[in-house]
């Protein structure tokens, strides 16, 4: 069965200098976990020049806590006490990185409960699944939008929840890929109890096609950090979700 329907606000839309009070914020405005993007500068993949297809991430619109130069190893201490901190909320790390291999056991260590790296990132797929479930994490599979969701799904019964992205990753304000829900339901009919994760561009405007799809959790950042009364927004999204998955059950 996938897990029911959650919502993860994404904490890099956060005040990053208030870090611990957003967090708690959002966990007493209803957040079901944290999502937490994080890269590497040096293995980033750039921004899109003009006329090309997007690709990924500016390091500067990513998670880079704790030193100048974005070093995962630095800004491990600050993400251990983050962690520990509050009854240790669900943290589903977003790992756009180009060795995921290397940051298992390091993000087990500061107290992880999901490991979500990209298929395109790794040659040995099993292998680093494998690695994260010995480290005591749950694993993700996330896929960006130029990849095909069959490319995925010989590892589907072998991770728990597959991260279809609806933007590409990295960078904000882009607008959302409705043609990405085509992979979400094509999940979601051949793995009815994968958990699928949608993230970038989700909000209220988009919630009702990511839900249909066949979403279960859903990635939001601007649409609940910028909203006046985040509690409403993330209460919108898990119901939109919770009875689209009901209509799901009653249409069988």
């Amino acid at each position: 069965m996938a897990s029911g329907c959650r919502v993860g606000p994404s904490i890099l839309n956060s005040d990053l200098a208030a870090l611990g009070a957003e967090c708690c914020r959002l966990l007493d405005c209803g957040a079901d976990y944290l999502h937490l993007d994080t890269l590497r500068p040096e293995h980033h993949l750039r921004p899109p020049r003009r006329g090309e297809p997007a690709q990924a991430a500016r390091p500067g619109a990513l998670l880079r806590l704790g030193a100048a130069n974005g070093s995962a190893v630095i800004y491990l201490p600050v993400l251990s006490a983050l962690f520990c901190w509050r009854t240790r909320p669900s943290k589903d790390m977003h790992m756009m990185v180009a060795r995921p291999e290397q940051w298992v056991k390091p993000m087990a260590v500061a107290g992880a409960n999901q490991y979500t790296f990209h298929l395109e990132a790794t040659d040995n797929p099993g292998a680093l699944i494998k690695d994260i479930r010995e480290n005591g994490m749950k694993v993700g599979l996330a896929i960006k939008p130029a990849t095909t969701v069959e490319q995925l799904a010989p590892w589907a019964n072998q991770i728990d929840m597959a991260l279809v992205m609806t933007v590409e990753p990295g960078f904000g304000g882009q607008k959302f890929m409705e043609d990405m829900m085509p992979k979400v339901q094509w999940l979601r009919t051949q793995f009815p109890s994968l958990d699928i994760e949608v993230d970038g561009g989700v909000g209220p405007d988009t919630i009702h096609k990511c839900a249909e799809a066949g979403a279960n959790m859903i990635v939001s950042g601007s649409a609940i950090m910028k909203s006046a009364d985040p509690r409403s927004v993330i209460n919108l999204l898990r119901n939109v979700c919770s009875e689209a998955a009901q209509k799901r059950c009653l249409d069988r």
